[in-house]
């Protein structure tokens, strides 16, 4: 089994990355969540796996990816997503898949705390659109230049909680 800290020598060598751990050890904050890299875009072809972790609720503007397709696990909490024109509620337990090239925004609505693992195939620039704006401990800005550079386009603000 490979340390999940250090580069897989072997890509076909199991990585257990331990619960409340981030792939690399690092620590990133959204503000409002903190995420774990579970999966990287070096460990696999074309994954790249996330946990986020919320403690207020709130989420990201809505957005588009123009080549990964985005799947959604709910493990604690509630969640709603808008993928397209249909409103889903996530509770723990639920998946969700929003295809490439199909508008979708979500939030963590409910409990006290909110888990929910995310997936993004292929893997793209998604890690690094992560790295970059979790070092300002915030939301990732609303800057359409920003989230192009990562293949995404910025659609609209987040899910209002009113």
């Amino acid at each position: 089994m490979t340390d999940f800290r250090q580069a897989p020598a072997n890509p076909r060598a199991a990585l257990r990355v331990p619960a409340g751990e981030d792939r690399f050890g690092e620590h990133r904050g959204l503000g409002i969540s903190v995420i774990d890299f579970k999966v990287a875009t070096g460990d696999a072809h074309g994954l790249f796996v996330l946990e986020n972790t919320f403690h207020e609720k709130g989420g990201p503007p809505r957005h588009l990816h123009y080549e990964q397709d985005e799947w959604f696990y709910a493990v604690e909490g509630e969640f709603v997503v808008e993928v397209g024109t249909e409103r889903i509620s996530l509770k723990p337990g639920d998946s969700l898949l929003a295809p490439r090239m199909v508008p979708h925004v979500w939030a963590f609505v409910g409990g006290p705390r909110g888990r929910i693992l995310i997936a993004f195939s292929p893997a793209g620039a998604m890690e690094a659109f992560f790295r970059d704006v979790t070092r300002a401990n915030a939301m990732p800005p609303q800057d359409p230049a920003l989230w192009r550079a990562h293949g995404m386009e910025l659609l609209g603000p987040p899910l209002s909680l009113a």
